[in-house]
């Protein structure tokens, strides 16, 4: 963790994060559409829902407003994230938040 921030990968189950970055150079483009259709984007608020059993725990499950997706580990450690506070609602995605 550098200054608050840490990836996705490392923050624990259950935790609330929004998101400060995205290495978007290091996904392949057609990857980094999808996570941009899916709502991974600066600003968004994501829980980290579940981890796999596979090797290396992939996927990650992610709830994003009412909406749960699965990403791989190598996502997830392209995805630089800020830990908030969990309120106990769903988490609200840059959108909704700026709204």
């Amino acid at each position: 963790m550098t200054n608050g921030f840490e990836t996705l990968a490392e923050r624990p189950r259950g935790s609330v994060s929004r998101i400060v970055a995205v290495d978007w150079d290091t996904l392949a483009p057609e990857e980094a559409r999808r996570l941009r259709a899916l709502g991974i984007d600066d600003g968004v608020t994501v829980k980290l829902a579940h981890r796999g059993i596979f090797s290396g725990r992939d996927p990650l499950a992610l709830e994003i407003g009412r909406m749960t997706i699965a990403v791989r580990r190598v996502h997830a450690e392209a995805i630089t994230v800020e830990a908030v506070a969990d309120t106990g609602a769903q988490p609200a995605t840059g959108a909704d938040a700026a709204a």
